[in-house]
């Protein structure tokens, strides 16, 4: 895990402005800085690196790193390095390194673009070859790693992180306000329904993408992987657990891969349960956890967490949310993210990341996306009751979710089992209460939910949505950043390119049985986790009330929300004051005011 950061256009760059990126750069990579320029007759490169060691700590694996005319600099890991580079070297290829760095820059010599396919990992990288005269850039299929573009009439910046362009380009960034309306009114899940970022002509490399940008500063962006749902309807329920459980182990088996300390994120749920427990009894791994709970008794997962260590009788740490400093960390968070912190539960997260950090890991895994390949939301249960509607057990799967899961359910919508029978197209309870929302701006504001087709099942439409455009990339945004502000690696076991085409292969009525979501999860690591955890209906969320942030009665506080910021150009003030002294506790609310206080805090720090 690294920072990476360069540009291709017709001027250099000052070296001033590169050693101020390179600055910005070091939490990224404390370990060596460098760049290198290239100075070409039609053109001028320059490619910047900021280097944590995880894979062969050595100085011959710092970047950039050069192999004949190729020069990579490369964020990220790739997992299945060792085979690749025993694949390679049966082909006669040598290697002085046991980098996964040199591995990538040689497979991009063996194979050319198409070198992306035989990676599995996350990376975002730019190689620049002299031989073609061109840049080629990449991003992982399911854009684990950030690839941020700036398109200009000089030439093109890419890097890590926003602030790294504002660097390098020496450039004031405008305020892209539509995008900060969407935030505020529909939340996270629709920052990336579009292309749009914080910032007017800021854009991503999109995921499973790379694109070749030539000596004329064209750009040709190639789509290398598309994601399928391919259902295997004769697959028994007991192929669909054994394959599982095969693609799950190899995936974590793969992702321990570290020459550095490697550490668990654990809530009580099944999906970091089931990783910390698999590294601890199928790998034997030294297991160190590293949770936070909330006082709030809808997000307290402390008896789960606590079962879960106690089984595995690990080195644990478990962090209380504090509510003194609340609105200085939040600043800091804002100002190093370049945007406003998604949710509350980014907040919380940046403790644990700091915590990891303290404590001397370099890596940590998480449990990312299991819901989405696997069923884990509330509103899973409704659309998997419509895909069984027509089936003769019925009957029993509505009795199921009538018995267990619909007796935890609190969103309005999904109360009713059958939602979708009737309107198959009712996404209400994604956006809830965004026309509530909407009606805090002295400005019209309106954006219809929207989503990508992907295949003619509902739910599995629904859930690989959610994965590519709605739930999963906030999460890898803010995991990514939060992480890295402490020079932590998050690694997502989950996020396997073969785990996902297996689950995505499994018939739809496997997916949730006995009214438990994930039934193939937990099937297969029977015997591996707990089953207090593995067998808890209730799902509480890695989650927090803005009340165990805050207290919202506390003048100073109320003063700060309302002080005259930039956020109430465009929000009614005294609606805003009406509400946080109503103390709201609906999840949809907490989150409404977490997002204000968020806006105003960007403005601030951005609005030059």
């Amino acid at each position: 895990m690294c920072g990476i950061a360069g540009y291709i256009g017709k001027e250099p760059i000052a070296t001033d402005n590169i050693r101020n990126t390179l600055s910005l750069m070091l939490n990224r990579g404390p370990d060596h800085q460098a760049f290198k320029t290239f100075n070409e007759q039609k053109y001028t490169v320059s490619l910047l690196h900021s280097r944590l060691g995880i894979i062969d700590l050595e100085e011959r694996s710092n970047q950039p790193f050069s192999i004949d005319e190729c020069t990579l600099v490369f964020n990220g890991e790739i997992y299945n390095h060792v085979e690749l580079r025993e694949y390679l070297q049966g082909k006669g290829v040598n290697f002085k390194t046991q980098s996964d760095t040199e591995v990538l820059l040689q497979s991009y010599l063996y194979y050319g673009k198409d070198c992306v396919q035989h990676f599995e990992g996350m990376w975002s990288f730019a190689i620049y070859d002299r031989r073609k005269g061109q840049l080629f850039l990449s991003r992982d299929r399911f854009g684990e790693k950030p690839l941020y573009l700036y398109r200009t009439p000089r030439g093109i910046f890419f890097a890590s992180e926003v602030k790294y362009i504002r660097s390098l380009s020496d450039s004031l960034l405008d305020i892209n306000y539509q995008h900060l309306y969407r935030y505020l009114v529909n939340g996270y899940k629709s920052l990336y329904k579009t292309g749009d970022t914080f910032f007017k002509n800021i854009d991503e490399l999109p995921y499973a993408s790379s694109m070749i940008v030539d000596s004329e500063l064209s750009c040709k962006t190639i789509r290398y992987w598309q994601p399928k749902c391919s259902i295997k309807a004769d697959m028994k329920i007991e192929e669909a657990i054994e394959g599982f459980k095969h693609h799950l182990l190899t995936s974590i088996k793969l992702r321990l891969r570290s020459d550095v300390p490697l550490a668990f994120c654990l809530s009580g749920g099944v999906d970091s349960s089931a990783i910390v427990s698999i590294a601890a009894k199928a790998f034997n791994y030294d297991v160190a956890t590293f949770s936070i709970i909330d006082s709030d008794e809808r997000y307290n997962e402390y008896d789960n967490i606590r079962a879960t260590i106690d089984d595995l009788g690990c080195k644990h740490t478990i962090i209380e949310i504090p509510q003194d400093g609340f609105i200085d960390r939040l600043k800091a968070l804002v100002n190093y993210h370049d945007a406003p912190v998604y949710t509350i539960s980014y907040y919380i997260h940046s403790f644990l990341s700091e915590s990891i950090s303290k404590q001397g890991y370099r890596v940590v895994a998480s449990g990312t996306a299991a819901d989405e390949l696997l069923t884990g939301y509330y509103d899973h249960f409704n659309l998997h009751l419509y895909e069984m509607r027509d089936r003769p057990d019925y009957s029993k799967y509505l009795a199921d979710w009538q018995n267990n899961t619909g007796r935890f359910v609190r969103n309005p919508y999904l109360r009713n089992p059958e939602l979708y029978f009737n309107d198959t197209s009712i996404r209400a309870h994604i956006y809830l209460d965004n026309n509530v929302f909407a009606g805090y701006l002295n400005r019209d504001f309106n954006e219809e939910f929207s989503e990508q087709y992907y295949c003619d099942s509902l739910l599995r439409n629904r859930m690989m949505n959610e994965l590519f455009h709605e739930a999963v990339p906030p999460i890898l945004h803010e995991d990514d950043l939060n992480s890295m502000m402490f020079s932590i690696e998050n690694r997502s076991p989950y996020l396997d390119s073969n785990m996902f085409d297996f689950c995505y292969s499994i018939p739809n009525e496997h997916l949730i049985q006995n009214g438990y979501g994930k039934f193939i999860l937990r099937e297969s690591v029977k015997g591996l986790l707990n089953d207090k955890v593995r067998l808890d209906r209730q799902k509480k969320g890695f989650n927090a009330s803005i009340h165990s942030l805050i207290d919202l009665n506390n003048s100073d506080n109320q003063a700060f929300i309302l002080d005259d910021g930039p956020v109430y150009d465009f929000v009614d003030k005294e609606k805003v004051r009406t509400l946080i002294q109503s103390n709201p506790q609906d999840n949809s609310y907490s989150k409404f005011i977490f997002n204000i206080i968020n806006v105003n805090l960007f403005l601030r720090q951005f609005n030059c």
